[in-house]
């Protein structure tokens, strides 16, 4: 099984790339996760046929993938500007690679909620493009300095069950639907 990982953060120290390498290491056994960096995908515009070169490759990758796994940043009580750009493209006619993709969401912050509202708007936007949202585990990392070390690995022993939990759960939904 091939899992897709989308950050929805730029920073070089991001904890949710960071979060995203962590569930790298704590995959179940043949299972492989591939993290897209967004960085290269341009800003929406209906006007640019076809697909800007960067666009196509997240299309075939989403396409290509069994599922998705979303680590959402919180920016102002919502999902980055990056994220959403992102799945805006992806959403696009023809054949949209998001429809009744099986994805599971959850996110870091510094804060004490864990970036709980960003996620609860990105199921939202799941849902409107028909994704396949993965309803628990949830998994909300708050207080991320205290979970990951200075080189950005997750070290809170908690934590990181819980995201091995989520992976787990993530593979059991897919399998749901693939069969």
């Amino acid at each position: 099984m091939t899992i897709l990982g989308l950050s929805g953060s730029l920073r070089k120290g991001s904890y949710n790339t960071a979060a995203l390498r962590a569930a790298q290491e704590l995959l179940p056994q043949g299972v492989t996760l591939e993290i897209f960096d967004l960085a290269p995908i341009p800003l929406y515009n209906e006007d640019i046929e076809p697909f800007p070169p960067e666009v196509r490759t997240l299309r075939e990758r989403i396409a290509q993938s069994d599922a998705l796994l979303i680590a959402t940043p919180e920016y102002n009580h919502s999902i980055s500007g990056v994220l959403k750009n992102a799945l805006d493209w992806a959403s696009c006619a023809p054949n949209p690679p998001c429809e009744h993709k099986p994805v599971a969401i959850f996110g870091a912050s510094t804060g004490r909620f864990g970036t709980l509202r960003a996620q609860l708007h990105l199921r939202e936007i799941c849902a409107a493009l028909d994704m396949l949202v993965l309803p628990k585990p949830e998994l909300f990392i708050a207080q991320a300095r205290e979970k990951f070390d200075a080189q950005g690995r997750l070290v809170d022993p908690q934590t990181r069950e819980r995201l091995r939990a989520l992976l787990e759960a993530l593979v059991t939904w897919t399998q749901r639907f693939k069969s």
